[in-house]
């Protein structure tokens, strides 16, 4: 498969997943349709589907355009409210995009009927993707605008941690450098925190983006995903890994990110 990144607005990211064998391709998140048309003809491949990981305008709000522009085109979402939805879909539902396989996972938090796409290519030895959208971004994870803590835990820990731990994680903004400083104010000795925030500060420096990670990285350094470790429940004052992650999601909500 291949992923390609389509920065959008301030700071969001749209992908263009394509299936090289059969040269079908997919959207996620498609806020601004004429800049993904353009990607679709560029790499000579054919539109289908349209994933949306949420109903937020930043994420959902080209739908509507983008079918009038390209019609036929297969609209996912798990909510009612994704603008020109075809089909609404629930944790496990899968469908195809050429020969690719799509998992739905359904991750309910930062909104009530947000999914993840987690991708797979039969009998290849490249490693799988997930798209997450606004519910694991790298190093950090989104608002609990529609959720609780205990969403949160099973979302990252429990659906998203169990992929395989090699799924590169394409999220749906370019947070990282601010969310590796909380990191780095969570976790002060994390030596996996203090690298990949040099490393996102030289990539950003030089105008690339900072994504994918992987489901691997992100237990390292992610303090969402490290909620079962003593340093972060220690920083929280808890002891149980899901109050710890209330605790911390509220303090990042108030951080005044260090201008380093």
């Amino acid at each position: 498969m291949k992923v390609e990144l389509l920065p959008a607005l301030t700071d969001n990211y749209m992908y263009l997943l394509i299936d090289e064998e059969t040269k079908e391709a997919a959207i996620v998140d498609p806020v601004q349709p004429q800049k993904v048309l353009d990607a679709v003809k560029k790499h000579g491949v054919k539109l289908t589907t349209v994933l949306t990981t949420h109903h937020h305008w930043d994420h959902a709000g080209g739908n509507e355009k983008l079918v009038k522009m390209e019609t036929g085109l297969r609209v996912y979402g798990g909510d009612s409210r994704v603008g020109a939805l075809t089909q609404k879909v629930s944790h496990l539902t899968t469908l195809k995009v050429g020969s690719l396989n799509v998992k739905c996972l359904c991750t309910p938090c930062h909104t009530s009927g947000h999914i993840c796409y987690y991708v797979t290519k039969p009998n290849s030895s490249e490693p799988p993707a997930v798209f997450t959208g606004d519910t694991l971004f790298v190093a950090g994870c989104g608002k609990f605008f529609e959720g609780t803590p205990e969403e949160m835990y099973r979302a990252l820990i429990e659906i998203l941690g169990s992929l395989d731990p090699e799924t590169r994680v394409y999220c749906g903004h370019e947070y990282t450098i601010n969310n590796l400083k909380f990191a780095r104010h969570v976790e002060p000795n994390n030596v996996n925190i203090q690298e990949k925030l040099a490393w996102a500060k030289a990539k950003y420096d030089s105008g690339e983006p900072t994504i994918p990670s992987t489901i691997a990285e992100e237990f390292t350094y992610n303090p969402f995903m490290r909620v079962r470790e003593k340093t972060v429940q220690q920083h929280a004052r808890e002891t149980d890994p899901i109050r710890t992650m209330g605790a911390i999601r509220k303090e990042k909500d108030n951080f005044r990110v260090p201008k380093d």
